[in-house]
């Protein structure tokens, strides 16, 4: 096991989380490790956070029942495990494809963007994870968002955006798409962008467009549209229809 994986360890969780995670162990069975939500934020993608302390048990061993510890017996062997900084961790590319068959879909594709985009994971590390898994429950469900996965996704709305976007049956945009000036220059970023339609979507909670950013695209015919959790969560469906008369309305 290579020291970043110790190294992101200490930046995501704090020396008194981390002290808590191994007071936690030495009461557990010898052969449980580390998985789900707090592996995933040990390697640094724990973008779905989790109070509960995650732990699996290998296929036979008894299951422990104690406050604040959610175990979970598998009956996949553990072809990977890592040491972070003393805990025994599933092995990342396990880790993620675990979440991907168990959280909503939305949450699912954000903890696999993020995997990738912090270089935990590559793109063939899950799709032979997910493999392994096969005939396990929600294995569909994983199967379909590793394929959608992108390590350009900058935040878990970003990635739920996409999805949006995606089950609508619209084309897939562009995640951080740059956009230059007359010099070649980079001058900003879109979260999501259609360079030939100049649309841009926008995640407006986590948005890095200032204003003479946005003025400066609106005068190079730009149409930017700029979505909430409210709209990501309250009405997808006009979400949709606001991207799509975007892209095929005429001015």
């Amino acid at each position: 096991m290579t020291d970043v994986y110790d190294e992101t360890a200490r930046r995501e969780a704090s020396p008194a989380e981390l002290e808590r995670l191994r007071a936690a162990v030495r009461v557990l069975p010898p052969a449980a490790v580390l998985t789900h939500h707090t592996a995933a934020m040990l390697y640094g993608f724990g973008v779905v956070p989790a109070d509960t302390l995650h732990v699996t048990l290998p296929a036979g061993a008894s299951l422990p029942q104690r406050r604040g510890i959610a175990a979970h017996g598998t009956v996949l062997p553990f072809v990977d495990v890592r040491d972070v900084l003393g805990l025994r961790c599933l092995g990342p590319a396990r880790c993620a494809v675990d979440l991907a068959r168990q959280l909503g879909r939305p949450d699912a594709l954000a903890v696999l963007d993020a995997a990738l985009r912090v270089g935990a994971c590559t793109p063939d590390d899950l799709a032979d994870e997910v493999t392994r898994h096969d005939g396990l429950r929600g294995v569909r469900q994983a199967r379909e968002l590793v394929r959608l996965a992108d390590p350009r996704a900058r935040c878990r709305q970003e990635s739920h955006l996409r999805l949006v976007i995606h089950d609508g049956l619209l084309p897939a945009p562009e995640p951080q798409l740059a956009v230059r000036d007359d010099a070649g220059r980079v001058r900003c970023h879109v979260d999501l962008g259609y360079a030939e339609e100049r649309v841009g979507v926008v995640y407006d909670g986590d948005s890095r467009l200032d204003q003479p950013r946005h003025n400066w695209l609106e005068t190079r015919g730009w149409r930017l549209r700029y979505f909430t959790d409210d709209d990501l969560f309250g009405d997808p469906d006009l979400l949709v229809q606001t991207v799509r008369a975007a892209l095929y309305h005429p001015r």
